[in-house]
């Protein structure tokens, strides 16, 4: 408790000392530049203390080579620097209090046995302490401000592996980041090797990735996602030429009572039979057929949009050749449409031949709901109930 402030100073005023063995130079203002000049203590002394100074990293070149007991504590040691000068006889070092960032390697002090590291910086102490240190018999680590995270993991598992060597465990270790586990011990703070193992996370996210990718290319391609969007996309792009063509047109004008959507193998009945009984006699219906009323130059898929627009309702042929013909399916997405969009009734429902479950594709699960939810008409094969069958579709139209 003086004012000594060169400790080059000290060790010359010692180098005549032939019989000390112990120093206390605790409590005073001691500093070294670390100038290169050599220190030269009394070859006696083996223990030495010179806590409570102003000492930075540079002491360990100003330290006496035979000394066996070190106190260093309270000072402003940030690191034990690897190029100093060995410490063979070196048996305690007391580096509590300081400003360490991790716990200092054994190359230079090769008969080290105690160690005090308490009340420093360290945040995750190097886990592989004792494989460079084999001599220690004690670690004091407590009291310092842990970061609980996957590289404090393996530190943990040190304190199994010491045999009791971490003096102070478990109460003096305590995590203080992150907040959320301030005070924590580390005896209980435990992650899972997933979150700890990068290589075994990425692995993990990658196979889950692949799953979802190839369920979700599944489902799409069970639902036919692609056949959906792409017709969305045909019904926007035929909605904006529209816009475009006429637009102080405030809607299409109702041109037709219906629209047919038929197969092409189911063409005979509708032209020999509905279209006849609809058209012609009392109350006639005016019908839009794709054959005379598509206009040409158009896509097809631009005369359908436009045609179900224009009439009043959508008339469907259901048969096994109906589900089978890829048209029919583009007609009944778009009437399906404009059934939601306008909140309508527009759709009628007309079953020429049962349709068996297993016949309807995946897609069709709008017919099938439709089906299920709406009455539809069905062709009777006796001629005598066919008067009231064209009655009833009068009426629904």
């Amino acid at each position: 408790k003086n004012k000594f402030e060169s400790l080059l100073k000290v060790s010359f005023m010692t180098s005549r000392m032939k019989s000390l063995k112990y120093l206390d130079m605790s409590n005073n203002l001691l500093r070294h530049d670390g100038a290169g000049a050599q220190c030269p203590w009394a070859e006696s002394l083996a223990e030495l203390d010179l806590s409570s100074n102003q000492l930075a990293d540079a002491v360990f070149e100003c330290l006496p080579v035979n000394v066996k007991k070190l106190g260093l504590q309270n000072n402003q040691i940030s690191s034990v620097p690897r190029g100093m000068v060995e410490l063979k006889s070196l048996e305690e070092l007391n580096l509590a209090s300081n400003r360490l960032a991790d716990l200092p390697g054994c190359g230079g002090f090769t008969s080290l046995q105690f160690l005090n590291v308490e009340m420093n910086s360290i945040l995750t102490p190097s886990a592989d302490f004792f494989q460079s240190c084999p001599r220690v018999r004690e670690l004091q680590a407590g009291h310092n401000p842990f970061k609980c995270s996957c590289e404090l993991q393996a530190f943990v598992g040190l304190e199994r592996r010491s045999g009791g060597k971490l003096f102070g465990w478990p109460a003096a270790y305590v995590c203080e980041y992150p907040e959320g586990l301030r005070g924590t011990q580390l005896k209980d703070f435990h992650l899972s090797q997933l979150a700890c193992n990068t290589t075994l996370l990425l692995v993990t996210a990658l196979l889950l990735t692949l799953v979802l990718v190839a369920a979700v290319a599944f489902l799409c391609i069970y639902l036919d996602v692609p056949w959906y969007v792409r017709m969305t996309w045909q019904w926007t792009q035929t909605k904006r030429r529209a816009w475009h063509d006429l637009p102080g047109d405030e809607g299409p004008v109702l041109q037709f009572h219906a629209f047919i959507s038929y197969s092409e193998r189911d063409s005979l009945w509708v032209k020999n039979e509905l279209i006849p009984s609809l058209e012609k006699g009392e109350g006639c219906v005016r019908l839009c057929q794709h054959e005379r009323n598509f206009i040409p130059g158009k896509s097809i898929v631009e005369n359908i949009i436009n045609c179900i627009e224009k009439s009043y309702k959508s008339i469907f042929v259901l048969s096994p050749n109906f589900v089978q013909s890829e048209w029919c399916h583009y007609e009944l997405y778009f009437a399906h449409h404009k059934l939601f969009s306008e909140n309508s009734n527009s759709l009628i429902l007309i079953l020429l031949e049962p349709i068996p479950p297993y016949l309807i594709p995946a897609r069709y699960h709008k017919l099938k709901a439709l089906m299920a939810k709406r009455t539809y008409l069905e062709w009777p094969k006796e001629r005598s109930k066919r008067a009231l069958f064209w009655a009833n579709l009068r009426a629904a139209i």
